[in-house]
């Protein structure tokens, strides 16, 4: 017996010092752009000893002594090996070819490359998202397959258009996210620009864009795919980076990124700061400038299996947004305005200071804010691992915005001489004279004179949202599982006040506005003071609120070559919408002013409510199949579901609500991936198809005067189309990449007119490309890119059809290393829009009887041409 616990205490002797003996590699796993690389194996070589990196690319693994060998391997990557001779954290660098093997987060609960998920896939790094942005989302959007972004408007409100769907514009079937959570959880409260809330930074670590499959499941889902930004987080290796920016037309703006670890040997908690300033007064000049700042961070924390990550955002911004003008009716290119040259903009400084009386008292227009952002959100993103073969995964956000979206219309009514304006209202006019306002310059009768109008939108905006869900990994046999079970919810508030004032100025960019006054019927007679011309013309005010609760259950399955994913969601909403009426009040007695400037239409305090609910589901068989090492076969199938925008729930005088009912969407890909070392490239057919997209109307019931009814009219529309993509790489560091897509849609219902059956989607082109031409070198890069939209009609009625256009950009850099460490500074320069091609990107959405011919057509063009310096200083 004695000999027995000699033998046993010997033995733990034994392991306890081998245990002590032991000492712990840590380290991150990296491409060669930086950007980290999960699940990589990390064994030590000629061992079984080893380990694989998280999601954020970091590793831990315990060895005997020093000297060590590491080998690090993952798929489509050539294999590594590194020498550690401390606990000095390490950095792995794996080298790729061009092929397929960016890793998807986004839409999977399974680590896999893009060449092996069931649906097509664009990701985007870090480097190439900061070379594409230059004036907005739009820049980085329009480079991806299958969507047409507008970017006309500016920095923000981009207009996203997805394959084979009907939009009105914006976020509508693609919903914008950051780190896995959308910045507003309920489309259509009070906007559909949810690009208003965040602006992209150096902390931007990638894009990732599913499209269809099972992205379509998990958080607050999509039916057409998830524009998902990922942030960096803090690794064993300090990165910091400052960049200087200026361009032509006055902007200025000053980027920076740090991250790394926070504190000492052995901490497991590390960091990542980003933010920016800008100034800027283009890139239209109106004399209104954008100009604002927002910091983004976040804090990571390391266990054994898990992490959690603190993210939050603060922004105070203002962006001036552009909308269409008066264009030339004949070419569709800038007009000619009163002092003989182009008018690019009928924005102006001059209607900032509008004011006039209201029930409430004087009412000051916010335009020269535009649209304005100040607030922020908070972030938990928690996962943990357990040894079950379990995984936890949950997520907590939590936002609130003061927000206003200030916009100039596109006008009310082209331009027209003073004389034709103020008799078309009063024929009898004579002594008609029009003064700049504020000025003693009488302008000649002939100057032509336009009256727009100032949209003052008020929405401020708060939104909680959260998931969880739990992943179990199982295998039998040859089969293996990971069956998925989860939840999301959201609780959206939102206020939606819209003030609308009239004025009138001369037809010039930058205009002055213009006071009139005439004689008619032997008296003076006032049409517009301080150039406004009918104040309080219109008035709305809605509060809605939005709760969203949904489930799903997914299994990502693989067996030998295939990987298969099956899953079903199930969503209810149940939204409130309260709405002020309006009331025309008499703010003045002087009757030599226009009736339109002694009334103001304004909010009598008195309310509606109503409220509007449905549940679907959607489901998701899709499947991928290895047929060689070259070559995936995969394709998906899915039923899903759109919740229309809440704030267009119909509330009658009487109290009356009408039906709130969800749009049916049926999709369907088929296609081919194909890699090797110099190429990579895809081609899938798909198919949409779109059922009852409603418009709802309560009127008078025609049979039973007195009694409100619901009219529902009823649209639907199917498209098939084809899509290609390619990266071929020539030569070492110089790649020709792009995009093709071919659609054809049409609306196979329209029950308010049956005569659009058969036409084509509004603003939906037929053909879409892009094409780049890129070299990175170790010092030396350059690129040039054309980004094609083909023609496309600008309504339902398709009487108007635009052209096709042409977006190019260049951009190049050349990067010197500054020191031993790494310092390194990269001078570049890029010109957005290299042609200064001056094409509408859209007519006028607003009105829907616009002509295809007149003296005047409204569009908004293509931004104008734009030059950008930059130093970036990396260290």
């Amino acid at each position: 017996m004695k000999k027995f616990t000699f033998l046993f205490m010997f033995l733990n002797l034994v392991f306890a010092l081998n245990i002590y003996a032991q000492t712990t590699v840590t380290g991150t796993v990296t491409d060669e752009d930086g950007l980290s690389i999960p699940s990589v194996s990390v064994i030590v070589k000629n061992t079984l000893n080893g380990t694989i990196s998280d999601m954020d690319g970091n590793f831990s693994l315990n060895v005997e002594k020093f000297p060590v060998t590491l080998v690090a391997s993952f798929v489509g990557y050539e294999s590594v090996e590194v020498d550690v001779t401390s606990t000095v954290p390490v950095k792995v660098i794996l080298a790729s070819g061009v092929g397929l093997e960016e890793v998807t987060i986004t839409g999977s609960m399974t680590v896999r490359t893009e060449n092996e998920a069931a649906m097509s896939m664009t990701s985007m790094k870090a480097k190439e998202i900061q070379m594409k942005a230059a004036s907005g989302q739009a820049d980085i959007l329009r480079s991806i397959p299958g969507i047409t972004a507008e970017g006309g408007g500016g920095e923000v409100a981009t207009n996203v258009f997805v394959r084979g769907l009907p939009s009105g514009g914006q976020y509508v079937f693609n919903p914008l996210q950051y780190d896995g959570m959308p910045t507003i959880s309920t489309f259509g409260l009070n906007s559909s620009a949810h690009d208003v809330y965040v602006r992209n930074d150096f902390g931007i670590r990638m894009l990732d864009f599913p499209r269809g499959g099972a992205a379509i499941l998990y958080g607050a889902g999509s039916v057409a795919g998830l524009i998902n930004y990922i942030s960096k987080t803090g690794t064993e290796t300090p990165e910091n980076i400052i960049q200087f920016e200026a361009a032509d037309q006055g902007r200025m703006k000053a980027d920076f990124y740090s991250g790394g670890k926070l504190g000492g040997e052995g901490s497991k908690t590390y960091y990542a700061l980003s933010g920016f300033y800008r100034y800027d007064e283009g890139p239209i000049k109106t004399g209104l400038p954008t100009q604002g700042f927002q910091l983004r961070g976040n804090v990571k924390q390391l266990f054994d299996h898990g992490s959690l990550v603190l993210s939050g955002q603060y922004i105070d911004d203002r962006v001036q947004f552009f909308l269409p003008l008066p264009l030339d009716g004949d070419s569709r290119e800038f007009a000619t305005g009163n002092d003989g040259e182009e008018v690019n903009t009928i924005q102006t400084v001059h209607a900032s200071n509008i004011s006039y009386q209201t029930p409430n008292g004087v009412y000051h227009t916010p335009i020269k804010d535009g649209v304005s952002t100040k607030g922020g959100y908070f972030m938990a993103d928690y996962k943990q691992e357990f040894s079950s073969g379990l995984r936890l995964n949950t997520k907590l956000r939590y936002a609130r915005y003061q927000h206003q979206f200030n916009l100039f219309l596109a006008g009310s009514g082209n331009p027209q001489s003073l004389t034709d304006f103020v008799t078309a209202i009063d024929p009898e006019a004579t002594n008609i004279v029009g003064t700049n306002t504020g000025t003693t310059r009488t302008m000649p009768n002939s100057d032509k004179v336009l009256v727009n109008t100032l949209l003052d939108r008020n929405r401020p905006m708060t939104d909680l949202a959260g998931e969880m869900n739990l992943t179990q990994k199982w295998v039998t046999g040859e089969l293996e599982h990971h069956v998925t079970l989860g939840g999301f919810f959201s609780r959206s508030e939102a206020e939606d006040q819209n003030i609308q004032s009239r004025y009138v100025s001369e037809f010039n960019s930058i205009p002055q506005l213009v006071d009139i006054t005439y004689t008619s019927g032997g008296n003076d007679m006032v049409l517009s003071q301080n150039g406004v011309f009918n104040p309080g013309a219109a008035y709305a005010n809605n509060f809605i609120t939005a709760n969203k609760m949904a489930g799903y259950l997914t299994d990502e399955m693989q067996i030998g070559r295939w990987r298969i994913d099956v899953g079903l969601r199930v969503e209810k909403i149940s939204a409130d919408v309260t709405r002020e009426g309006n009331t025309t009040y008499q703010m003045s007695e002087d009757e030599s002013l226009s009736s339109e400037l002694q009334t103001v239409s304004w909010g009598n305090n008195a309310y509606l409510t109503g409220n509007g609910q449905d549940t679907d589901w959607a489901g998701v068989l899709a499947a991928n199949y290895q047929l060689n090492e070259n070559v995936n076969l995969y394709g998906n199938l899915t039923k899903g579901y759109f919740f229309p925008q809440p704030r267009g729930i119909q509330v009658s005088s009487d109290g009356t609500v009408g039906s709130y009912e969800t749009e049916k969407i049926y999709q369907g890909e088929i296609g081919a991936k194909y890699a090797n070392k110099k190429i990579k490239a895809t081609i899938a057919g798909y198919y949409v198809d779109l059922n009852d997209r409603r418009d709802v109307r309560l009127i008078d019931d025609p049979n039973n005067p007195g009694t409100i009814i619901e009219d529902v009219s009823t649209k639907s529309t199917r498209s098939i189309g084809v899509e290609a993509t390619w990266d071929y790489e020539f030569v070492k560091y110089l790649h020709f990449s792009g995009s093709l897509t071919y659609q054809n849609h049409e609306y196979d219902e329209h029950k308010s007119t049956p005569e659009y059956v058969g036409n084509k989607l509004a603003r939906q082109p037929n053909f879409l490309s892009n094409l780049a031409l890129d070299y990175f070198g170790e010092k030396f890069d350059a690129g040039v890119s054309m980004s094609h939209t083909g023609k496309k009609f600008t309504d339902d009625s398709n009487n108007v059809e635009l052209d096709a256009i042409n977006i190019f950009r260049l951009d190049a850099g050349y990067t010197m290393r500054l020191g031993d460490n790494g310092e390194t500074l990269r001078l570049g320069a890029a010109v957005f829009n290299l042609t200064d091609s001056k094409g509408p990107t859209e007519g006028n959405p607003r009105d829907l009887s616009q002509s295809n011919s007149g003296v005047y057509f409204v569009g908004r063009p293509i931004l104008p041409r734009r030059l950008f310096i930059r130093a970036t200083f990396t260290f």
